[in-house]
């Protein structure tokens, strides 16, 4: 199947292409997950918001519960690359894996893992060989790279900024990870990886491959959007709703939300996104499709709009909130979760990084 997948990529090298892959990709997950190991991750700047819980929490929960092998990354090193500050990264490390349990990540060994890279070295080591694989010009023109650049608004760049991409195939390949849940935005970084995957093996390890060329995974979720309603939800621009907030605050929030001046309620995300954000978010919550809501809806206008959202959402994050006191007031529990995932990820980094330098004639 894998190989069936990489010829019809090579074939047809369209983002179409990437789709499809990620299609048969998705159905092979569910048939023979144990096949399959997957890399994900957060940087921790702050807390979660729903965006992370409909955009990709949920996913990895249910990739989880396949029966999938998951590493979950925190990326920790990757925030100084684009700020000064790191007075709160411990805390913030701390907030993302209450969250992930909050949600229904359950680390086991040999199972799900959750670590810091950061206290991985042996992770890290594999930057050194892999900087080697690629050229300046092709770390300098990474569209994802630029897009963070310009997004975060730096006007010195530091290279562990151009870097992030070949420490980001460090993560992926360290555990010999074969799928990445991504976003259309995401595939250049990842290409990256299997670039200097395929160049590896190429290079060092002839017939016996090293690593894999992960394949992407394609999200399924929606683009949710602030409340703001232009553009993508983020605890920077002020226009999420966190996983942490109250019931109070979350009704306050939404109270502030941007719709338009039309009265009649209708779902059409070209011409009226900020009405169709809210929609498609009581859809999540629901499972009632966004058109029904907002038929059901009709003239009651965005006052109606926002009042049946702040009680859908209340209600389907009361028992992940819930679950997220009762994980606060239990601080060794997420100590353990740590430190049995960097255990548990040291132990293969310590493999793999074994097995490059055996490839490489680094053996002493």
């Amino acid at each position: 199947m894998q190989d069936q997948i990489d010829q019809e990529t090579q074939e047809v090298g369209t983002f179409e292409a990437t789709v499809e892959r990620s299609r048969q990709l998705e159905a092979q997950l569910v048939k023979t997950p144990h096949e399959f190991r997957v890399l994900t991750g957060d940087r921790p700047t702050g807390r979660l918001h729903v965006g992370h819980l409909f955009g990709s929490l949920q996913n990895r929960v249910r990739l989880q519960d396949l029966g999938v092998r998951t590493f979950i990354l925190i990326a920790d090193y990757q925030v100084l690359t684009d700020r000064d500050t790191f007075e709160n990264i411990a805390d913030n490390v701390h907030n993302l894996v209450i969250d992930y349990l909050a949600v229904g990540l359950e680390p086991k060994p040999g199972q799900t893992s959750i670590f810091p890279h950061s206290h991985v070295p042996e992770l890290n080591q594999l930057l050194l060989p892999f900087l080697t694989l690629v050229s300046q010009a092709e770390l300098g023109r990474n569209p994802t790279v630029k897009e963070e650049i310009q997004s975060a608004g730096l006007t010195s760049i530091n290279a562990g900024m151009y870097t992030y991409p070949v420490h980001q195939a460090a993560d992926i390949l360290f555990c010999k990870a074969n799928v990445v849940p991504v976003g259309k935005d995401q595939l250049p970084h990842l290409e990256m990886t299997r670039t200097i995957a395929r160049r590896f093996n190429e290079r060092f390890a002839g017939n016996l491959p090293v690593f894999p060329e992960p394949q992407p995974l394609l999200s399924k979720a929606p683009l949710i959007l602030g409340l703001d309603g232009s553009q993508k939800m983020s605890k920077s621009r002020g226009n999420a709703i966190l996983l942490c907030d109250t019931e109070d605050t979350t009704a306050a929030l939404i109270k502030k939300a941007k719709t338009d001046s039309e009265r009649r309620i209708t779902y059409d995300p070209d011409k009226r996104p900020e009405v169709s954000n809210l929609l498609m978010l009581v859809s999540l919550c629901t499972g009632e499709s966004p058109e029904a809501i907002a038929d059901r809806i009709g003239d009651g206008g965005s006052g109606q709009l926002k009042k049946l959202l702040t009680e859908s959402l209340n209600a389907y994050l009361k028992p992940i909130r819930a679950r997220r006191k009762e994980i606060e007031q239990d601080p060794e529990r997420v100590r353990d979760v740590l430190r049995e995932g960097i255990r548990e990820a040291r132990e293969l980094a310590e493999a793999t990084l074994e097995e490059v330098r055996s490839v490489m004639n680094m053996n002493i």
